[in-house]
């Protein structure tokens, strides 16, 4: 509008004539007029109201970045606070802790919010776990297997057991607001359980069982792996101890020339893409019918591996997580 009303006077129309179809005070014309003489085009663009973005802080910017960096670097335990994860409030009594400051929770928003740091939901890794043997594994070990395969024109699967309770409860369903939605199902507790091997090309296997898995179960399922393979099976796989039994090291000795086994580190779930298909599993089985026996949750773990051998795409997404991207990484 400032530019509109300039441009009228410059055309040599009246002050007051452009202050009625503007509709504004002959006095606010005036201004205009003077600042368009004084900076031109730009001395007449809006400026944002208020203070400036970072004025008048009460934390400057380094205690800022202390405290950011203690966030991202430290659980609150860590640094003699309480629990393992941070809040607006606990990063309130760290800002008070470091700085004797003391702030509202909202304000501490306005500071995270300002740092770029969003509530997110965290990773879990065991205390025991060795991050050294995780680097070693993804940059070290996992090319030599890569390798070694490709050389001996082998085949790579990952695999993975997994347990399926009754009682396990996982997704949502809709309902009345305030009302919370009932799922009828069987009080009896039972399980199956069920081990997978998944290949980049998008392959799957499987087996399901209802007895404990041990060294006989993985010596039935490595059976049947090599027997859907006319070359060398390159099989990773956890330290599970039935993997690493003198059961199933002996029946290895016997077909070394079919299959091989590799082992992640211990205690790194992370770096296997076959988990993702446990997760995958427990997500979709409550979205089928409620099973009422043991037999009728065999069944419907099998439907379910029957399903996604269908669908390789699926199987193939499995390895574009960001823990097993480097799989793929050539």
């Amino acid at each position: 509008m400032r530019l509109l009303a300039v441009s009228a006077l410059v055309e040599g129309r009246d002050r007051v004539e452009v202050a009625a179809l503007f509709k504004v005070s002959v006095r606010a014309v005036d201004n205009w007029w003077a600042k368009w003489q004084a900076g031109g085009r730009d001395a007449l663009l809006s400026r944002p109201r208020g203070r400036r973005v970072g004025e008048h802080q009460v934390l400057s910017e380094a205690e800022q970045a202390a405290v950011r960096q203690a966030i991202l670097d430290h659980t609150p335990s860590g640094l003699g606070l309480s629990g393992q994860l941070w809040t607006r409030g606990l990063t309130g009594e760290l800002i008070f802790k470091l700085y004797g400051i003391r702030f509202t929770e909202p304000g501490v928003g306005e500071y995270l919010k300002r740092w770029g740091l969003t509530l997110r939901r965290p990773d879990k890794r065991a205390v025991e776990q060795d991050p050294e043997a995780v680097r070693a594994w993804r940059e070290e070990t996992w090319p030599v297997i890569r390798a070694r395969a490709k050389a001996e024109k082998g085949e790579v699967l990952f695999a993975d057991q997994v347990g399926i309770r009754s009682d396990q409860v996982t997704g949502r369903t809709w309902g009345v607001k305030g009302r919370t939605p009932v799922v009828r199902r069987t009080g009896n507790r039972f399980s199956v359980n069920a081990m997978s091997a998944i290949s980049m090309r998008g392959r799957m296997h499987f087996v399901v069982f209802t007895e404990s898995f041990d060294a006989k179960v993985m010596c039935r399922f490595l059976a049947r792996l090599v027997g859907h393979f006319d070359r060398k099976v390159h099989l990773v796989v956890d330290r599970h101890p039935a993997h690493r039994s003198k059961t199933v090291r002996t029946w290895l000795a016997d077909h070394k020339d079919e299959i091989e086994l590799h082992f992640l580190p211990s205690y790194s779930p992370e770096p296997n893409p076959d988990e993702v298909v446990n997760a995958d599993l427990k997500r979709s089985l409550p979205h089928t019918h409620r099973a009422r026996n043991q037999a009728e949750l065999a069944a419907e773990t099998r439907r379910f591996f029957h399903r996604r051998q269908r669908q390789p795409h699926i199987v193939r997404g499995h390895f574009g997580g960001r823990h097993v991207r480097y799989i793929l990484n050539e």
